[in-house]
């Protein structure tokens, strides 16, 4: 499939078969979210992919899927063949950030505060559109939900200093019930892209 088009079919699908996704389908997904770019190829992003029920339905509570349930949507995040868990650790990053190619041994270690911007999240953001594009690319399609962080980090057995920033779920969509947000349609372009300056 052309990029482009892999781009213009990527939407947050709440809504999955629940036939079961080849391990090598989910393997090469996470391969390509592996390419995702990293300050100083830090390299702290990781993923955990769940296919196990029981977990699946534990992230489900923990990405608070009843309050969907509850506005009208099928229970997307339970029923989703395969769920991916990015995460990011902060401390990857600054410990790349004080090897001696980053940071002058005769300066003091840095720390975490003198990022004027924490680029793990950015990183980390990377991670999470390549999955959702690699995805669809595939044939399928994927959706996100936040909620309760620390639970989830718990539920899938992160390191402390990795921080989950959600929950994918991956599989082949099935009609569902679009956000009402859409209605808002896309800015023009113009407004969302400037020339030189704004």
């Amino acid at each position: 499939m052309e990029f482009s088009e892999v781009v213009r079919r990527r939407r947050m699908v709440r809504h999955f078969a629940p036939d079961p996704i080849d391990r090598d389908v989910l393997e090469r997904i996470a391969a390509t979210a592996q390419r995702a770019p990293s300050a100083g190829f830090s390299q702290g992003q990781r993923l955990v992919i769940v296919t196990e029920p029981d977990r699946k339905r534990r992230l489900a509570e923990l990405a608070w899927e009843a309050s969907y349930t509850e506005r009208g949507f099928d229970p997307w995040i339970s029923e989703a063949p395969a769920l991916f868990v990015p995460a990011v650790s902060a401390k990857v990053y600054v410990d790349r950030y004080n090897e001696p190619d980053k940071r002058d041994p005769s300066e003091p270690p840095g720390t975490e505060d003198e990022w004027d911007v924490p680029y793990w999240w950015m990183d980390v953001g990377c991670t999470v559109m390549l999955i959702l594009l690699a995805a669809v690319d595939e044939g399928l399609a994927a959706g996100f939900a936040g909620g309760d962080f620390d639970g989830m980090r718990e539920a899938v057995g992160l390191p402390l200093d990795f921080v989950p920033v959600g929950v994918i779920p991956v599989g082949r969509p099935l009609k569902d019930v679009k956000s009402p947000s859409l209605k808002r349609g896309w800015r023009p372009l113009d407004e969302f892209a400037h020339w030189e300056s704004w």
